[in-house]
């Protein structure tokens, strides 16, 4: 018996749009815009991923408990996934954090 691989944890990745070159006097202001929208746009999808592992867990949860799943092992690798999932959003929030107050406490 073989077990597929799991593969929810790099489909909750974000991928990274290709950067775009903008030269002229509007460069400066149109690249904080489109940089703080993709910013944003990816923070939203890494939160939807995070959000939808824990929802899938939880109702799988639910029908383990009500003796409505058939299969056991499908809620075990949801809720795992799900672990790997919440501990990588909370690494790269931590990860910011400190990269904020480090930017924060340099001296002009």
């Amino acid at each position: 018996m073989t077990l597929p691989a799991i593969g929810a944890v790099s489909a909750a990745l974000p991928t990274l749009a290709p950067a775009t070159v903008l030269s002229g006097p509007d460069a400066t202001a149109s690249a904080g815009a489109s940089t703080s929208a993709g910013f944003a746009s990816m923070l939203e999808k890494g939160i939807n991923a995070v959000s939808s592992a824990q929802s899938k867990a939880d109702n799988l949860a639910v029908q383990a408990a009500t003796g409505d799943l058939t299969d056991i092992h499908d809620y075990t690798i949801a809720a795992a996934q799900a672990e790997l999932v919440t501990q990588l959003a909370t690494t790269i929030r931590t990860k910011g954090v400190d990269a904020f107050n480090q930017i924060m406490g340099m001296q002009a």
